[in-house]
C-alpha cells in the first residue's frame, strides 16, 4: 500500500546522502517529489531513475543560502503541482573544526547553510501552506541539537538553532505539523569539506558506527505516515552502538 499518494513533498539536498535516500523511500510510497540541490547532474540521475519506476518526480536547482532559489524552487513546485504538502529541509554542512583554529568562513557557511537555509525555506512554504490550512515541515537536525563535541561547537550551535527554530513554529502552528530529525552518526558525504585533520580524524573514527542514510528517511516516513492529527515533534536516530 503507498501511503503517500497525492502528497507533493519538496526535498532540499536531494542529491546524495538523507535526502537521496529519502527521496528514493517517499517515491516508492506513492509521493510526487520535487527535488533540489546545487548538483543537477546528480538530481538528474535519481530523477530519471525513478521516473523509470514510475514514481513522479521533477527537481530544480537550488542553493538554500539564497532566499531567491529557495522562492523559486518552492514557486516551481507550487506553479508544476498546485499545492505544497511537504518541505524536507535537509540540507546542510559540517566542516567541524577547534575554536583555536578560526576558521570564520567556515563557521559563516554553516551558518548560512544550516540555520539560513532552513529559514529560507520555512518562509517560501508557510504562506502557502498557512492559505491551505495544511502542511507539515521536516528539519533536519542533529544529535548535535542535544550535545557539544570538540570541534563540534559552531555545527552543534546552528542545529541547537533548528531545533529551536522548529519548536517555535509549532507552537505557532495550529494547522502545519512540525517535526525536527535528530541523526546521530551517519555514513554520508557531510564533513567531506572538513580541512581540519584532527576533527577529520575524528570523524572517521566516530563513523566507525555509523547507520546509513535509508535509517533516517525510515524515521521521516514515520513521521510522514501518521495520522493528520498526529504531530511526530521529534525523533532521534542514533546507533544502537553509539553512547552520543
Amino acid at each position: 500500500m503507498k501511503t503517500l499518494e497525492n502528497k507533493i513533498i519538496l526535498v532540499t539536498g536531494a542529491s546524495s546522502g538523507i535526502g537521496e535516500a529519502t527521496a528514493r523511500l517517499l517515491a516508492d510510497q506513492g509521493a510526487t517529489l520535487v527535488l533540489g540541490a546545487r548538483r543537477t547532474e546528480k538530481l538528474q540521475l535519481i530523477a530519471d531513475e525513478l521516473q523509470a519506476k514510475g514514481a513522479k518526480v521533477v527537481f530544480k536547482a537550488l542553493d538554500v543560502t539564497q532566499k531567491e532559489s529557495v522562492n523559486a524552487f518552492v514557486a516551481y513546485a507550487q506553479q508544476t503541482f498546485g499545492r505544497v504538502d511537504v518541505l524536507i529541509n535537509n540540507a546542510g554542512v559540517m566542516p567541524l573544526s577547534p575554536m583555536s583554529a578560526l576558521k570564520v568562513d567556515e563557521w559563516d557557511k554553516m551558518i548560512d547553510v544550516n540555520i539560513r537555509g532552513v529559514l529560507h525555506g520555512i518562509a517560501a512554504v508557510l504562506p502557502i501552506m498557512e492559505a491551505q490550512a495544511s502542511g507539515h515541515l521536516i528539519n533536519v537536525a542533529s544529535i548535535g541539537a542535544h550535545m557539544v563535541m570538540p570541534t563540534g561547537a559552531v555545527y552543534c550551535a546552528t542545529k541547537y538553532a533548528v531545533w529551536a527554530i522548529s519548536d517555535g513554529l509549532r507552537q505557532e502552528s495550529k494547522n502545519l505539523r512540525v517535526t525536527t530529525i535528530c541523526p546521530g552518526v551517519v555514513e554520508t558525504e557531510l564533513g567531506t569539506d572538513i580541512t581540519d585533520p584532527t576533527a577529520a580524524g575524528a570523524l572517521k573514527e566516530f563513523r566507525k558506527i555509523s547507520l546509513t542514510a535509508d535509517a533516517i528517511a525510515r524515521g521521516i516516513l514515520y513521521a510522514l505516515q501518521q495520522p493528520e492529527d498526529v504531530d511526530v515533534n521529534e525523533i532521534i536516530i542514533r546507533p544502537t552502538a553509539s553512547a552520543f
